[in-house]
C-alpha cells in the first residue's frame, strides 16, 4: 500500500505561518469548481454570463456570440465611462485567438459565401452582419451594431419580419444566427491568387549543430512531422535549405531518384538556382525528400564550418515564396556571424541587473527587422527553432518571429535524448495544425470605445490593421482597450474581430467573431464579471512590452502596484463595511496575488543576474505569443501526486476521452510527501519528483527497479510498464502535457540526492525562491499595502474572506 494523500512527512515541521496555507486561494480548486459547473450541461453563448474558464472542458453552442475560444474579455461588464475604470483599475481589454481550435463535440464554424458582391457589411464602419444587427422599417433597413449607422437592405437581401422584428428567414442564416462566421472572400481582397501554403525548412549544418546532434533530430523530426498523423494541409508544398558559410539548395523534384544539390557560396548575392523542384508536393515526391533526410547527417558529419549564414536564408525564401506566401521554419545553433546580417557578440555580464541591460534587448542592427518587414509584405511567416550553447543574440534574431507571426522556440545546451522528443512534438504541432497566411486582423468596438493598443507577434503600419504574415489555431492577439465617449448603460457593448486570410489550401476567407457584452454603471459588477485568467495573460503581455523602454525594476514594481491598486478598489468601492483587518478578495481576481508573484518569479520578469539574457528575451517572447490557455501553466505549474491514486483516477473516460486526474497539490515543497511521488507539468515538458522515502513497491510498478538509488535519471521518458499503476501514470503524463504535443520528455528527480531538484524547486512558486517571496509573506505584503491604502492606522494581520 502506498500511503495516502495528506500524510505528514516524518520530518520536523517547519515554523507555522501567520496563515494558513491551506485557507489561500490556489488555482486547482477554482478550476475544479468550474469543471464541475459546466460538466453537466453545454455552455450557450447566448448566456453572456458565466463564461467557462480556459482551463475547463466544455461544448459551446455558437447562439449569437462568439466561443470563447476565439475572443476572451478581462471583464464581462464594460463601465460605460473612463472614470469608471479607473476608479476599478482593472485592464479593459481582450485576447483573440481568431483560428482556435473547437472541441470535437462543437459544431465547425459555417462557411458562408454571398457571391461576387460579398457580405452585407455597415456603410460607415464597414461591420461585417452579425447576430446583433437590429431590421427595422419592414426590414428595408438595419442598424448597425456598432456605429448605430442605418443602413438600405440590398433588394436581394430583403425578407419580411415577425411581429418580434426578427427575420423570417433568421434561423436559415448563420451570419444572422451565429457569433462565428466565415465568408468566402471577393476578389476586392485578393492581392494576388491565393496559393496553397509552401513548408521551407531551413536547416543550420555547421560545426555545432552537427556535433550537438541537432540535425540528425531536426532531419527525423521533419520526417515524422511531414509524414506521421495528419502530415501537412492538403495541397502543402515543402522545401529544404541546408546552410553554413553557404546556402545549399535541393530540386525535389519526383521525377527523380535522389535529391539534386545546389551551392550558393556568394551569400552577399543570394538566389535560387532552382525554378522547379524547389518547393514540392510531400507526397509525390515522398521517396526523394525522406532520401535526403536521410542522408543529411552523413552528408554533414565531417563539415568543420562554424559559421551560419542565417540572413542570406532570409533573403533566398523571400525570393523563393514571392507572391505565394508561405512558412519558414529555421533550426538555428549559434550566433550568424557571417553574411548579411552577420552579429557581433555584445552580451556583456556586468550589464546584467543594472538599468543597462535593456540595452541587450534591443536588436543590434535593423536587417532582420526590415526583411521581416518583407517577409510580411509576401505573407511569409518564420518560425525560429534555436538550440543555443552560447548567446545568440536572441533579441535580434526574434524580429523574425515576433514580426512574422510566427513562433519561438529555444532548446539551451540541446541533447538530443533529453530534448528530441520534445523537439519533434513541438515541430510536429507547428506544422500540422490550422494555419492561414497573407492575413490582417481588425478589431472593431462599440462607438465610445477604441483598442488602444495591440499586443502579440504581428506587424501595424497604422493604428488599426493588424498584419500577420502567418496565423494558426495558436496565435493569440491581446488588445487594451480605451474609451473615447460615455457608453449607453441601456445598451450592450459590441466587439468584432474580423480575419482575412488564405487558408492553407489556398482559399481567401474572412472569419468574423462577435461579441455582446452588459455596459455596467456599477464597479461591483465590474468584478463579478472580470476574469483572472485572461487579465494576466494581458497584464504579462504589457509587462514585456514595457520592459523595452522600462528598467526590470520598475516594471516589477508596476506589476505589484497594480495588484494592490485592484484590490484596493473592491475594498474601497465593494466592501467598505468590513472589518479593518479583514482582507477581502474578490472572487474573480482572489488568485491575483499569486499570479503576480509568479509572473516576478518569471526569467522574463525577475531580478538577479542568474538569467542568461537570451533565455530573458526566450520568455520575453513566449508571455508575447501565449494564448489564454497556453499562460495556464506557465503562471502556475500542475502538480500531480502519484502514490495514492483513487480506482478511477487515472482512468480514461469512455464518452469523453479525458484522464480522470488526481487533485492537484499546491505548488509548494512543504506539501510534497517524502513517502510519495507526483509529477509536475508547466511547460510542456514533466518532472517525476521521487520522495527519500517513497515505497519500494512504488519504484517497482511505476519504473521497474527495487530502489530509489537504482532509478535511471539519464532516461528522458518514463519506460512502458505493464502494471496498472505504470498505466495510470502513462495515461496521466499523456493528459498532462496534452494529446496534441505527443509525450513530452521527463526528467526525473529523486529528493535529496540529485541536483535537479534545485531546478524543480524553483518551478514551486509558493515558495521563496527566484529573489522573491513565499506566497503567505507576499499576500501578507499586500495586504498591509492595501491597509495603507484604505486605512492607514490599521495593521492587524489578515483574516480570510472571499466575495
Amino acid at each position: 500500500q502506498y500511503p495516502q494523500h495528506g500524510q505528514p512527512p516524518p520530518q520536523q515541521e517547519p515554523p507555522k505561518p501567520r496563515i494558513d496555507i491551506n485557507q489561500m486561494p490556489m488555482p486547482g480548486l477554482v478550476h475544479a469548481r468550474d469543471q464541475e459547473i459546466h460538466s453537466k450541461q453545454p455552455y450557450s453563448t447566448a448566456l453572456r454570463t458565466g463564461v467557462p474558464l480556459v482551463s475547463t472542458d466544455f461544448t459551446a453552442v455558437d447562439d449569437g456570440n462568439s466561443n470563447p475560444r476565439f475572443m476572451r474579455m478581462t471583464t464581462y461588464s464594460v463601465p460605460h465611462t473612463e472614470e469608471l475604470l479607473k476608479a476599478s483599475h482593472i485592464p479593459l481589454g481582450m485576447i483573440v485567438q481568431p483560428l482556435a481550435d473547437l472541441a470535437p463535440s462543437e459544431e465547425p464554424v459555417k462557411l458562408i459565401d454571398f457571391g461576387a458582391e460579398g457580405p452585407i457589411r455597415c456603410l460607415r464602419c464597414k461591420t461585417y452582419i452579425n447576430p446583433h444587427m437590429v431590421f427595422i422599417n419592414g426590414g428595408k433597413h438595419f442598424v448597425c451594431n456598432i456605429c448605430r449607422h442605418e443602413n438600405d437592405v440590398p433588394d436581394d437581401y430583403f425578407c419580411n419580419l415577425d411581429m418580434a422584428g426578427r427575420r423570417l428567414d433568421q434561423d436559415a442564416r448563420p451570419e444572422l444566427r451565429n457569433g462565428s462566421v466565415e465568408f468566402v472572400a471577393t476578389k476586392d481582397f485578393v492581392t494576388h491568387d491565393p496559393a496553397p501554403a509552401s513548408f521551407v525548412f531551413a536547416v543550420d549544418v555547421t560545426w555545432s549543430a552537427v556535433q550537438s546532434g541537432m540535425v540528425a533530430q531536426a532531419a527525423a523530426a521533419i520526417k515524422d512531422a511531414l509524414y506521421s498523423g495528419p502530415g501537412l494541409p492538403p495541397g502543402a508544398r515543402v522545401a529544404i535549405i541546408t546552410y553554413d558559410r553557404s546556402a545549399h539548395f535541393y530540386s525535389l523534384l519526383p521525377s527523380l531518384d535522389q535529391a539534386q544539390m545546389m551551392v550558393v557560396p556568394d551569400v552577399n548575392d543570394i538566389f535560387v538556382p532552382i525554378n522547379e523542384g524547389f518547393a514540392v508536393d510531400p507526397d509525390e515526391s515522398r521517396h526523394v525528400i525522406e532520401g535526403l533526410l536521410d542522408s543529411l547527417p552523413a552528408m554533414f558529419a565531417q563539415n568543420r564550418t562554424a559559421e551560419p549564414v542565417l540572413g542570406a536564408v532570409v533573403q533566398a525564401v523571400h525570393e523563393a515564396l514571392h507572391r505565394r506566401g508561405g512558412k519558414l521554419l529555421v533550426f538555428q545553433t549559434a550566433l550568424p556571424t557571417f553574411g548579411p546580417g552577420a552579429l557581433r557578440q555584445r552580451d556583456d555580464p556586468k550589464l546584467h541587473n543594472t538599468e543597462k541591460e535593456r540595452t541587450l534587448y534591443e536588436p543590434q542592427t535593423a536587417f532582420y527587422h526590415e526583411w521581416a518587414v518583407k517577409l510580411v509584405e509576401e505573407g511569409i511567416s518564420c518560425s525560429l527553432y534555436t538550440f543555443p550553447s552560447a548567446y545568440m543574440d536572441l533579441a535580434t534574431l526574434s524580429q523574425l518571429s515576433t514580426t512574422t507571426g510566427g513562433e519561438l522556440y529555444s532548446y539551451p545546451g540541446f541533447s538530443a535524448d533529453r530534448d528530441g522528443r520534445r523537439f519533434a512534438a513541438d515541430l510536429r504541432s507547428d506544422v500540422q495544425r490550422t494555419y492561414g497566411s497573407n492575413a490582417v486582423l481588425r478589431i472593431r468596438a462599440s462607438d465610445g470605445l477604441r483598442v488602444d493598443e495591440h499586443y502579440g507577434n504581428l506587424f501595424m503600419r497604422n493604428h488599426v490593421d493588424v498584419e500577420l504574415a502567418g496565423v494558426s489555431s495558436d496565435s493569440a492577439v491581446g488588445a487594451l482597450l480605451h474609451h473615447d465617449g460615455k457608453l449607453d448603460e441601456k445598451q450592450d457593448v459590441y466587439f468584432q474581430v474580423a480575419l482575412l486570410y488564405t487558408t492553407s489550401d489556398g482559399q481567401r476567407r474572412i472569419r468574423v467573431h462577435n461579441l455582446a457584452v452588459a455596459c455596467t454603471t456599477l464597479i461591483g459588477n465590474m468584478f463579478r464579471g472580470a476574469e483572472m485568467d485572461t487579465t494576466m495573460n494581458l497584464i504579462a503581455k504589457m509587462a514585456v512590452a514595457e520592459a523595452h523602454t522600462t528598467p526590470l525594476k520598475a516594471v516589477r514594481e508596476k506589476l505589484s502596484d497594480r495588484c494592490v491598486q485592484v484590490l484596493t478598489a473592491y475594498r474601497r468601492n465593494c466592501a467598505s463595511g468590513s472589518p479593518p483587518g479583514q482582507l477581502i478578495l474578490p472572487e474573480s481576481y482572489k488568485l491575483q496575488p499569486l499570479y503576480t508573484l509568479s509572473l516576478l518569479k518569471s526569467p522574463a520578469i525577475r531580478g538577479g543576474a542568474d538569467v542568461p539574457i537570451d533565455q530573458r528575451i526566450f520568455h520575453m517572447c513566449l508571455l508575447r505569443q501565449l494564448s489564454v490557455r497556453g499562460s495556464l501553466n506557465y503562471f502556475y505549474p500542475t502538480i500531480t501526486p502519484l502514490h495514492a491514486l483513487a480506482e478511477h483516477e487515472g482512468e480514461a473516460d469512455p464518452a469523453t476521452g479525458l484522464v480522470a486526474l488526481p487533485p492537484p497539490l499546491r505548488a509548494s515543497y512543504q506539501m510534497l510527501d517524502p513517502a510519495g511521488a507526483c509529477l509536475l507539468s508547466g511547460d510542456g515538458s514533466l518532472m517525476l519528483w521521487l520522495g527519500r522515502q517513497v515505497p519500494a513497491q512504488f519504484l517497482q510498478d511505476a519504473l521497474g527497479v527495487a530502489a530509489l538509488e537504482h532509478v535511471d535519471v539519464t532516461q528522458h521518458a518514463l519506460p512502458e510498464r505493464d502494471t496498472a499503476l505504470g498505466r495510470k501514470i502513462a495515461a496521466i503524463a499523456g493528459q498532462l502535457v496534452g494529446a496534441r504535443a505527443g509525450f513530452a520528455n521527463v526528467q526525473i528527480v529523486r529528493q535529496g540526492i540529485d541536483q535537479a531538484e534545485i531546478q524543480f524547486a524553483t518551478k514551486l512558486v509558493e515558495d521563496r525562491n527566484s529573489d522573491n517571496m513565499t506566497y503567505v509573506d507576499y499576500i501578507c505584503a499586500i495586504h498591509r499595502q492595501i491597509q495603507v491604502e484604505v486605512r492607514p492606522k490599521d495593521g492587524a494581520e489578515p483574516k480570510w474572506s472571499y466575495n
